[in-house]
């Protein structure tokens, strides 16, 4: 105990602790939030809903999901670094911006087109495609937010000031419109405004207070971007090949029900886990520019990180694990009895993927380790596919829970022993 308060308090009064402890305090709030307002409609909406209508809109989100990937195509990472590195420089970062938001409003045209196509051909998304048009808008919102920028500038206020704006009106809206089980389309809707409503502000905050001007990108600069951000953009559609994935192939396997059950329990993970992504958020601009610096300063600074963020989590994971059961009657209600013994199985979850992204985002990606970071993650996809496909069939949701878990030990595990091998963890 007395290491982890030495560590906290030398990084408290460290030379960025300003910046730091204001950036973690404004994504600090916005995930408090993230973490509230969910457990406000999450109980209202499946006890609206029922699990059936519940799992339809998952399975949609899951779906559209893969066009998410596309438009950010790695740019959260690649383009947040490129953005810490030159911020004094207001020329490149107008130059940045422009390229990447032009690369991400043609992927956003091209991935409506595919969902058209997809819909016209596919019954079962034909049968709801208004559902899938609706839940399309958060594809076009989250394009238009530049995330990427305010993390690089180490404004993270900005991205608490849009997001929480955008939140309320959807938690808002949910109760006024959302009272039967016949609303189940307006959900996606509401949740496609709040998305834009973000972009909007977003772009807008850019326009008032940064000095940035839109250039007509290049082929050299357009190239250069994609280059940057492939490799991001190949660990990120791996990770969804185990995380989003999941719901689609269950959704294919079973029906909306059983959907359900397990994305009911999956959300709670999902928002518990929140609690800690301030941390990744507001250190990796920083690991990012000290690396550039000293490599050995930036590695102290993350083994450091790495055990306080890891006895916090492992803490948040045996709490879910042992109060399981009330967490579910609570949160969701007796008509998601199922979904016990998914939160049971995913209850270390928060512990495994707060190492994961310490050991990944913070050290193999900002050390420029990112074949290695691609090729582990490449290797979990797979290994998740394959044993999302042969325990889902006759296990259903516990089959996906335990092919979900295995995978992430996996990833965590492969990332230590590819830095141990390195000698960074000595």
């Amino acid at each position: 105990m007395e290491f982890i308060k030495d560590t906290f308090q030398k990084f408290l009064f460290s030379k960025k602790k300003n910046i730091l402890i204001e950036n973690f305090l404004s994504l600090s709030f916005l995930q408090i939030m993230d973490y509230v307002l969910p457990i406000i409609t999450l109980p209202y909406l499946v006890r609206v809903l029922g699990p059936e209508k519940y799992g339809l809109i998952a399975f949609a989100k899951a779906f559209i999901q893969y066009f998410v990937i596309l438009t950010d195509y790695g740019f959260n990472l690649s383009a947040t670094r490129e953005i810490s590195i030159y911020r004094e420089n207001k020329n490149k970062i107008s130059e940045i911006f422009s390229s990447v938001m032009s690369i991400k409003f043609c992927f956003m045209l091209i991935s409506f087109i595919i969902l058209i196509g997809l819909i016209l051909s596919i019954p079962k998304i034909k049968s709801h495609w208004l559902i899938y048009i609706f839940t399309f808008g958060s594809v076009l919102g989250q394009s238009l937010f530049p995330i990427w920028f305010f993390q690089g500038m180490e404004k993270m206020k900005y991205i608490t000031l849009s997001n929480i704006v955008s939140k309320i009106i959807f938690t808002v809206s949910i109760f006024i419109f959302v009272k039967k089980i016949q609303d189940y389309i307006y959900v996606p809707l509401i949740t496609s405004l709040g998305f834009l409503v973000t972009g909007i502000i977003g772009l807008w905050i850019i326009y008032k207070n940064f000095e940035i001007k839109f250039i007509v990108p290049n082929f050299k600069q357009i190239s250069y971007q994609l280059k940057e951000g492939w490799y991001v953009f190949i660990s990120t559609m791996s990770i969804t090949l185990y995380t989003n994935s999941n719901t689609f192939i269950l959704g294919l396997f079973t029906n909306n029900a059983v959907v359900g059950y397990y994305v009911a329990a999956e959300k709670i993970i999902t928002v518990i886990q929140r609690i800690l992504h301030p941390f990744s958020q507001t250190i990796y601009p920083y690991i990012s520019k000290l690396v550039v610096q000293s490599k050995q300063k930036a590695l102290n600074f993350t083994k450091k990180i790495l055990i306080f963020i890891g006895i916090i989590s492992f803490a948040i994971s045996l709490f879910i694990l042992i109060f399981a059961r009330p967490i579910i009657n609570i949160i969701l209600g007796r008509q998601f009895q199922q979904s016990i013994i998914v939160l049971q199985i995913l209850s270390f979850l928060p512990f495994i993927i707060s190492l994961s992204n310490i050991l990944g985002i913070q050290i193999m990606l900002t050390f420029n380790f990112k074949k290695a970071f691609s090729r582990i993650l490449i290797s979990a996809g797979i290994i998740n596919i394959i044993l999302a496909l042969l325990l889902t069939p006759c296990y259903k949701y516990i089959g996906i829970s335990i092919s979900v878990l295995v995978t992430e030990i996996f990833v965590t595990a492969s990332m230590f022993f590819y830095l141990y091998h390195k000698k960074l963890l000595l």
